[in-house]
């Protein structure tokens, strides 16, 4: 295996950040009782600084490393990790690494925990959903000394590796493929709004767009639940109460995209003539509906795949070098949905 790009910080290190000494830490960190409530708050504070995780498995296997890959992911719900997830595993079954998965719900203090647990167990690898991680999480994500993959977004600066697509882009493409269609009253739905970092990026591409043609966001429906066809309805027909002038709507993902198009349609509302619809995700679920929406795909299983193929490489005994800062180009499926001109 290849030596780690950063040696993993020890109890020695914790030691002399904090001004006591390693049995001292390791008593605190095994939560015993016999530590002053100073020398306590010392140490939690120097370990949360330094990023430093304990080791649970240093006792129990003569190596430092086990054969996991943490995934950590902010849902299983929405449709678009669990084929992140398959394209992570394909390349992953074919070696002796085994991807292990943490939930976040998109907040970051449950993130902290996911990842402190996982990096607890020394795994080999990290894949983690996003670039915004609180201070804490990145300082652990640096600090592992193991190999670490962003996934999902290239908008910012990686702790380590990347692979995604550019959301600020997708917004800018959605944004002209609007305008050329010849729609001018627009409306933005999105759910786990603002935590979603990378539907925010999709919508501040979408306004930098349309600024630039005189054109504004005319309403906007947030909502921090998560992607379903009945919240879709919802939040379309609450936003054309207030708005029935707008003549197009984009959704932060295809789920709730697909349940406007559905109340539309039973509306009697001519989609794309009179209300022009698109989502986000490209997912093939919905192909089955009244009406294709107009969609732009997140290069879901490319992604899983070669962040795993950086993982594995990375874990070679005589590693090659590789791309490690990877961003994919999706492209818009105009569907029924979008006008082309």
């Amino acid at each position: 295996m290849a030596s780690d790009q950063k040696r993993p910080l020890t109890l020695r290190d914790v030691s002399e950040a904090s001004g006591v000494s390693e049995m001292t830490v390791s008593r605190v960190l095994r939560n015993r009782g016999d530590v002053s409530k100073t020398t306590r708050a010392r140490v939690l504070a120097a370990t949360k600084e330094l990023g430093y995780v304990p080791n649970k498995i240093a006792g129990a296997l003569a190596s430092s490393r086990v054969n996991l890959v943490a995934v950590i992911i902010p849902s299983l719900s929405n449709m678009v990790f669990p084929e992140v997830l398959t394209g992570i595993n394909q390349v992953l079954e074919n070696t002796e690494l085994q991807p292990v998965v943490g939930v976040t719900d998109y907040m970051p203090e449950k993130e902290e925990r996911v990842l402190y647990e996982m990096l607890s167990w020394r795994p080999s690898g990290v894949i983690i959903a996003g670039l915004e991680h609180s201070d804490a999480a990145r300082a652990m994500l640096q600090a592992a000394g193991i190999p670490v993959v962003e996934i999902m977004d290239t908008d910012g600066t990686p702790v380590d590796a990347m692979v995604g697509i550019s959301h600020r882009r997708a917004g800018r493409e959605m944004a002209a493929a609007i305008l050329k269609a010849g729609y001018r009253h627009i409306g933005f739905m999105g759910t786990k709004m603002p935590l979603d970092h990378r539907a925010r990026k999709r919508f501040e591409g979408l306004t930098e767009v349309l600024a630039k043609s005189g054109v504004e966001i005319e309403d906007h429906e947030f909502y921090s639940g998560g992607s379903a066809l009945l919240k879709g309805r919802e939040m379309t027909r609450d936003i054309l109460k207030r708005s029935p002038e707008l003549d197009f709507l984009y959704y932060s993902n295809d789920m709730i995209g697909a349940g406007g198009m559905l109340y539309l349609l039973e509306q009697g509302i001519d989609v794309p003539g009179q209300i022009g619809l698109a989502g986000f995700n490209g997912v093939e679920l919905l192909d089955g509906l009244p009406r294709q929406l107009a969609t732009m795909d997140a290069c879901r299983l490319e992604i899983g795949r070669m962040a795993a193929e950086i993982i594995a490489g990375r874990l070679t005994e005589t590693p090659e070098p590789q791309n490690d800062k990877i961003t994919l180009t999706p492209k818009i499926a105009y569907g029924d949905t979008l006008k082309r001109r």
